[in-house]
């Protein structure tokens, strides 16, 4: 109950660094968003090692509620005050337990959690601030060349990681197609559905 707690206390104090950031700094949407999503996602990456599995699936459904509030009552600005239609912040919250019913690995389950939030707030930190000249549209959504390149290697670094703590020699392979494909589903899953076609597709082909 006590690491619950501790779990619970560490996101709230993300929650009100960002919503400090917005509100009294000015820092714009977009960054306070991925700051976000990328220290909660990590910290949510390495769950697994503090955490049962039941209570991760507790944990996430708790994160589900949260934002569905916020969303209604608009509570956090910072995250939700975004001049675009997105529903990846719900499906950031549903895809942990989807990952966790995928596989108990927990190497998996961080690797896949990882492409959430590094690979994806990487990329998209990366395409705001370099990528505005260099864009393309994907089913009605801009896209930076540099931000997919930026997921491509992030994504690359993963799977890397992930084949030489494993020593699965015979799955090399996956290094060379495994991150084209996840970079393709990062730009097909417009609307934020990315947030769990591409840990559900890390997790599934890694446990496969």
């Amino acid at each position: 109950m006590l690491r619950i707690i501790i779990v619970l206390l560490v996101i709230l104090i993300l929650l009100l660094i960002v919503e400090y950031l917005w509100r009294i700094k000015n820092y714009h949407t977009e960054l306070t968003r991925k700051f976000i999503h990328i220290t909660v996602g990590s910290f949510v990456a390495f769950w697994p090692y503090f955490l049962h599995w039941d209570q991760i699936d507790l944990l996430a459904l708790g994160f589900l509620v949260v934002i569905v509030i916020s969303r209604l009552a608009t509570i956090f600005s910072s995250i939700h005050s975004i001049n675009r239609r997105t529903i990846g912040d719900l499906l950031f919250a549903l895809v942990i337990p989807v990952v966790a019913l995928i596989t108990h690995d927990r190497l998996i389950f961080t690797i896949a959690i990882l492409h959430l939030s590094l690979a994806d707030g990487v990329a998209a930190v990366v395409g705001t601030r370099y990528g505005k000249k260099h864009r393309y549209k994907v089913f009605g959504q801009y896209k930076s060349i540099v931000g997919t390149v930026a997921f491509w290697l992030c994504s690359l670094t993963l799977i890397t990681i992930f084949m030489i703590i494993t020593n699965t020699n015979d799955a090399w392979l996956k290094i060379i197609w495994l991150p084209l494909i996840a970079t393709a589903m990062e730009n097909i899953g417009v609307y934020g559905t990315d947030n769990i076609l591409v840990p559900v597709l890390i997790a599934a082909v890694l446990h496969a």
